[in-house]
């Protein structure tokens, strides 16, 4: 190969190299997926008043959409240990949503929706909770965010 078509072959593979990275970011489940340590913290509005809620997090997200992971949180004082399972998407803008059931000794206690978005090249994540509904269906109102890191 001549040095002319070699100098042209490698601007055109740098062209089309710039023009992905001009898309922005790319993200997928793929991307995305590993284990990832969360913390929890907001506030529950139950009728008789705000009550504050907090937890820590260790999750597992595959590249199939499936989340599983452990945690302990505490609501307004009182503690416990909680398991989760549920699905995920993530979206080619770092956008994602996840729905959780959430178990205290293999009893659902809550679904949890949640909106998330990543950052930090898929390194770090932040998340809204969209609702948290009861196993008899009733929602109850929650103001929580979660933050994140991707741990390996």
């Amino acid at each position: 190969m001549s040095t002319k078509s070699t100098l042209i072959t490698l601007t055109i593979l740098l062209l089309t190299a710039s023009l992905s990275f001009a898309d922005g970011p790319r993200c997928s489940t793929k991307s995305v997926a590993g284990d990832w340590g969360l913390t929890l913290t907001g506030t529950i509005l139950l009728p008789t008043g705000a009550v504050p809620a907090a937890a820590v997090v260790s999750a597992s997200v595959d590249k199939d959409g499936n989340a599983t992971g452990t945690g302990g949180r505490n609501v307004g004082g009182g503690y416990a240990d909680e398991t989760f399972i549920g699905s995920w998407t993530v979206n080619p803008d770092c956008t994602g949503n996840m729905t959780i059931n959430i178990y205290e000794s293999g009893q659902l206690v809550r679904t949890s929706a949640l909106s998330m978005v990543f950052d930090e090249f898929a390194r770090e994540a932040r998340m809204v909770q969209q609702s948290l509904t009861l196993p008899n269906g009733v929602q109850v109102p929650v103001v929580l965010t979660l933050e994140g890191k991707k741990q390996f």
